[in-house]
């Protein structure tokens, strides 16, 4: 024993858990009289919001819900999801945030999967909720307590589905004293489902110390100042909003809930609460670009975006700084909290043409301060490959910002965790300055003539031209080749192109074995957070490569 530890044990002094409930404490103590929560005619301070999840918290205890209880919630971008972000983890239970996009049967699966207790739903989804509960009894013999949220900004009537009304159930119940937190941050804090595109979905099961360290780097990150106004565009079920709910708690910010996503909502969100920060996929951030610009007018404050969820098109980035938003790419997955990892931008770079800080900002860089480790691998030896910009491997990650593991699946966690690092199925170069620039997923690799062709360049040249939308490429079994490549395409209002004029623009751009095949003007089809689901267009290409 050293004799720095002779007497000098943690105490509760000295030595508290990491968690992030304690920031709504904080902000509730020193900032109780400001705004935290701006949705439609309703507003509420830092006190109010604070006395509302403690209300939540002593409806959830009362009805015996504690350690290790799992929650359900079916919500939009709404004060209540707010509060359950709060009051869930101040018991010690896990918040499992539904996807409002879920059809019933998977909803019914993740329910009994993670064991849920209680269910918060909105009315607006009691048509898929009530099937989904009714085969959550039938056949999984689970009845959870069900409360409905009636939302002031939904216009329809929604069905009733639960034993209480969820406003109903907080004025019962007296606020906790105080809320707490775990004794021990190493409890789960939330469990986030995958997409599950072959096969059941993962439940991510993530810990209170990573939530609490990564609400910290979203802020130091974005080197936010106190008081944000943060637009809520991310859905807060994806990732629990990249864990920030609780860094603009934090920071005494402004919740400014939005419950639906389209161009005009938010900008228009953006002019009357005065937003000044908000987080989006890139083709958000492409409805941005293509809406008219008098929907713009009136937003003369600094706009700041976060963009994730895929690969950024250097067309978007370009976009973007061309409206005078001031955009930050970062990198990551629902397994390490969202973002792990960020573009961060060097003062030199702003001396570089608007080409080059596109390349530059497209990267998806380094990873966060208070994640310990980033590096790109060989996927089967494990070791680490040279920082020359060519050399690909597998972007691996490990530290405080990576999950428990996934629940009930001991064989996926050891898979995921292998030598000692998460595996991400990410394929990357790291560039000589240490940036991490992605290729492409492990499984959209285009093999065609023993060439490996990155569907993300080939999507980065369609996104260039004036007319598109949204792209993705995958691979289709091709005779000669083994695969070549089939480019999806969405084309902007008003705007119109031809398959012949799209494949003659990616000649200027890309070497001639890497052009689309074919070009399919269809939908696209995506996620909530307006991620591309590529298994459905592999599926729909009859790709020979869509082994997931």
């Amino acid at each position: 024993m050293s004799l720095y530890d002779q007497d000098l044990d943690p105490t509760p002094a000295n030595h508290v858990a990491l968690s992030p409930v304690s920031f709504v404490e904080r902000s509730a103590e020193v900032f109780g009289d400001l705004p935290a929560v701006v949705h439609g005619a309703r507003r509420y301070t830092w006190a109010q919001v604070r006395e509302r999840s403690a209300r939540l918290a002593a409806a959830l205890r009362a009805h015996g819900i504690g350690r290790g209880d799992t929650v359900s919630v079916m919500l939009p971008n709404t004060p209540e999801m707010v509060e359950a972000h709060y009051a869930v983890p101040a018991l010690g239970a896990v918040l499992n945030t539904l996807n409002t996009r879920l059809d019933a049967p998977l909803l019914a699966w993740q329910m009994n999967h993670c064991e849920a207790a209680v269910l918060i739903t909105d009315t607006e989804f009691s048509p898929t909720m009530a099937r989904a509960l009714a085969l959550l009894r039938d056949e999984h013999g689970r009845t959870p307590l069900v409360i409905d949220v009636a939302d002031s900004e939904f216009a329809g009537p929604g069905e009733r589905l639960g034993a209480h009304d969820y406003e109903a159930w907080l004025a019962a119940h007296a606020p906790l004293p105080r809320l707490e937190g775990p004794a021990d941050e190493w409890d789960a804090i939330a469990v986030s489902y995958t997409s599950g595109t072959t096969g059941d979905p993962k439940g991510v099961v993530t810990h209170h110390r990573g939530a609490y360290l990564n609400a910290v780097c979203n802020a130091a990150t974005w080197t936010m100042p106190h008081f944000p106004r943060y637009l809520w565009t991310l859905p807060m079920f994806h990732c629990n909003g990249w864990c920030f709910p609780w860094t603009v708690a934090m920071l005494g910010g402004t919740h400014v809930c939005l419950r639906r996503v389209d161009a005009q909502s938010i900008l228009e969100a953006m002019r009357l609460h005065r937003v000044d920060h908000y987080c989006a996929a890139p083709i958000v951030h492409n409805l941005l670009i293509s809406a008219p610009a008098a929907w713009r007018e009136g937003i003369d404050q600094r706009v700041r975006g976060m963009v994730a969820g895929a690969a950024p098109p250097a067309a978007m980035i370009e976009g973007m700084a061309r409206l005078g938003f001031d955009i930050t790419h970062v990198y990551g997955l629902t397994e390490v909290y969202g973002p792990a990892a960020v573009a961060v931008k060097r003062p030199g770079w702003a001396e570089a043409d608007l080409s080059e800080q596109t390349r530059l900002n497209g990267r998806q860089g380094v990873r966060y301060a208070l994640q310990e480790g980033m590096s790109v691998r060989d996927p089967q030896t494990l070791a680490e490959l040279p920082a020359d910009g060519s050399s690909m491997g597998e972007i691996m990650f490990r530290g405080n910002l990576v999950m428990k593991g996934y629940l009930k699946n001991p064989a996926a966690t050891r898979q995921a965790f292998a030598g000692g690092w998460f595996h991400t199925g990410d394929l990357a170069v790291m560039e000589p300055d240490r940036y991490v620039k992605i290729k492409d997923r492990s499984k959209d690799i285009i093999i065609s003539g023993g060439e490996n062709i990155s569907s993300i360049e080939v999507e980065d040249a369609l996104y260039r031209h004036p007319a598109v939308m949204a792209c993705a490429v995958v691979a289709r079994p091709d005779p000669k080749w083994g695969e070549s490549p089939v480019a999806f395409v969405e084309c902007k209002p008003d705007a119109a192109v031809t398959a012949e004029e799209l494949i003659a623009h990616c000649r200027t751009l890309l070497a001639g074995y890497k052009l689309p095949r074919e070009i399919r003007f269809e939908p696209i089809p995506k996620t909530s957070t307006g991620k591309i689901q590529k298994f459905s267009l592999r599926e729909r290409a009859r790709s020979a490569s869509a082994i997931e």
